[in-house]
């Protein structure tokens, strides 16, 4: 009994922390419309800013609980400001945008913000001491729960009525619950909605970071705060319904109970059981807890994509990169023979993810799931069996192939935000299976010793390389032309016309969904067999947002963006980091200038017009 009370009693403290961040969230989200993947930088902010206050700057404020409090109170204000200035620089400039592109633009910030804070803050952990009279526990009947935690228990609830008094009861409240419900007919009220927004945002951001701050006497301020929390706050947000604080609320409290009680219980699948069980809510109530339908905003889906034609100027362009990738291939340093790899690979998965998202409209974030799976799959069959390169391959093309039937028809029930998020709650499922079955993924030591290729075939591994992804980029351009294409984007851009037209909805974004997983899956059999090894990371956050970066940076809707996009990308990554500690920070730049002055990405400036003038209509040549 006292072990469920102290499980309990810890589940509720989990929920708290986790509120203070999905309902800072859910405040930027139901005002402005955007997905912001950076807040975790401000709980990681308001953390690293107060524990330095009293640990480097004041360290005598420590002694004190009321100077102790306000030191806290300074991190959650110094989020607030930073999450301010960042609403000004940037997210005014995405409103009305598609959610992805507001997501990779806040993703950039995130970049950002973390090598800004590893500049200002160093790259260490910074331990601050236990809170002043309230250092000790609460004795349970055989066991002890610290009296901290009692505190951050109460908070919860106490931020969920503030702010729904606040919400319901004062002028400001009901601009604010206005503007989420229709911002331009506010505005032709008279009542200019940017000032709202702006505090929506602050106050949002000073929630997470008095989120962060609340954390310091449990756990260190780090640099890894902001990836672990905002994963969470999305299960939590998306669970409770996308815009409702009601339901932000009980989704905490539900994952909560289930992290706590899954550590007590089941501790090799506590993640998954977290995943699991918004896929489950989602599966059974799509928009979530207390979620409602939310107006709808301009679609990405709406640009054409674009065929570049078939002419003399193009075909001598594609012949001389085809020259070059070849002599790299042969003759060319392992270093960038590696690289020539690496690129080659990202465009064989952004390909595959473009198929889906820039001609169906099915974003997916949680794409390394197909990826990863086939990387496994590849390495088992090898080192189990002793099956060579090509019996490999097909094996990962099978595993992903697999995985997308059975879990399509769940996939393809959702759309949006919602359908990303599933997507991402499997790839963070099989994330946390690899990192924990370790009798057959190795666990974090992995699966290495791979022999699928050798050093003396490696320039032709190389070669054939260059050949699929040129296979790849053609088979995107039939696909596009293609009476499947067709119907995929008649889907995409008009679903009610499509349905009444009599074409099987769910069926084509289920086909087109086993295609591209297909083609994840190969791509991840050929970056075992490049690398020789597989770790779990091939099935991280990181590699599923790698994979969005390859198709946005190029251009989505451009057939040869994932070419453009890898490039970027790899160059970036491999040259910068050489030679440049915080290149990180510069790519998140470079990722929010591409989406706010060239949303269509980098080969989407050869397109003539402003931006947006290219909506409407199908492929085209």
């Amino acid at each position: 009994m006292a072990a469920f009370a102290i499980a309990l009693l810890d589940g509720l403290s989990n929920a708290s922390t986790l509120f203070l961040m999905a309902a800072g969230l859910t405040l930027i989200f139901g005002v402005t419309r955007i997905v912001n993947f950076a807040h975790g930088s401000f709980f990681m902010l308001g953390a690293l800013f107060a524990a330095h206050w009293l640990v480097d700057w004041f360290p005598t404020w420590a002694d004190s609980a009321c100077l102790y409090a306000l030191a806290m109170l300074l991190g959650a204000a110094c989020a607030a400001v930073v999450g301010a200035l960042a609403e000004w620089l940037l997210l005014r400039r995405l409103y009305g945008v598609p959610e992805l592109y507001q997501l990779v633009a806040t993703f950039g910030l995130s970049l950002a913000l973390h090598d800004g804070m590893r500049w200002a803050f160093g790259p260490d952990e910074v331990f601050a001491p236990r809170f002043p009279g309230l250092k000790g526990s609460v004795e349970i009947g055989t066991g002890f729960f610290p009296q901290y935690q009692l505190l951050t228990i109460a908070l919860g609830p106490l931020v969920w009525l503030c702010l729904h008094l606040v919400l319901q009861h004062t002028l400001w409240g009901t601009r604010l619950r206005a503007a989420t419900l229709d911002r331009g007919m506010l505005s032709a009220l008279g009542v200019n909605p940017k000032p709202l927004m702006l505090i929506a945002v602050l106050l949002g951001c000073g929630l997470a970071g008095l989120g962060g701050a609340l954390q310091l006497p449990r756990e260190p301020a780090n640099l890894q705060m902001d990836l672990n929390i905002v994963v969470e706050t999305f299960v939590v947000v998306v669970t409770g319904g996308l815009g409702s604080l009601g339901g932000a609320f009980l989704a905490a409290v539900l994952i909560g109970l289930v992290h706590s009680f899954g550590t007590a219980l089941f501790p090799q699948a506590t993640l998954v059981l977290v995943f699991v069980t918004m896929g489950l809510v989602l599966a059974i109530r799509p928009q979530g807890l207390l979620g409602r339908a939310l107006a709808p905003l301009p679609q990405e889906q709406g640009m054409r994509f674009h065929l570049w034609p078939r002419n003399a100027r193009a075909f001598q362009g594609v012949s001389l990169a085809l020259a070059g990738l070849l002599a790299v291939a042969w003759w060319a340093s392992d270093y960038w023979q590696s690289l020539l790899g690496d690129g080659l690979i990202l465009v064989i998965v952004g390909v595959s993810l473009q198929s889906m998202m820039a001609l169906g409209g099915l974003v997916s974030f949680g794409h390394a799931a197909f990826f990863g799976l086939g990387a496994y799959a590849a390495a088992w069959v090898h080192l189990a069996w002793g099956w060579g390169l090509v019996p490999a391959l097909l094996a990962a093309s099978c595993a992903s192939l697999a995985l997308a039937a059975v879990m399509g028809g769940v996939l393809v029930r959702s759309s949006g935000v919602y359908l990303a998020m599933l997507s991402l709650a499997l790839a963070q499922v099989l994330w946390a299976s690899a990192s924990q079955w370790v009798a057959v993924s190795g666990g974090d030591n992995g699966l290495i010793g791979l022999q699928l290729v050798g050093d003396t075939s490696r320039p032709a591994f190389l070669v054939w390389l260059v050949l699929v992804a040129l296979a790849c980029v053609a088979a995107l351009r039939r696909f596009a032309r293609s009476g499947l294409g067709a119907a995929l984007q008649a889907l995409r851009d008009a679903p009610l016309r499509a349905a009444s037209s009599g074409l099987p909805l769910q069926r084509i974004k289920w086909q087109v969904l086993l295609q591209s997983a297909t083609l994840a899956g190969l791509a991840g059999g050929l970056f075992a067999a490049h690398k020789g090894s597989v770790f779990p990371s091939v099935l991280s956050v990181s590699t599923s947002l790698d994979m969005l970066l390859v198709v946005l940076l190029g251009g989505l809707h451009q057939l040869w963006g994932a070419w453009v996009g890898a490039a970027v990308l790899v160059l970036a990554g491999s040259e910068l980091g050489r030679n440049f500690d915080y290149w990180r920070g510069a790519l998140g730049l470079l990722v929010m200038g591409i989406m706010v002055w060239a949303p269509s990405g980098i080969l989407g400036l050869r397109v003539q017009g402003p931006k947006g003038n290219a909506h409407g209509g199908d492929a085209h040549g």
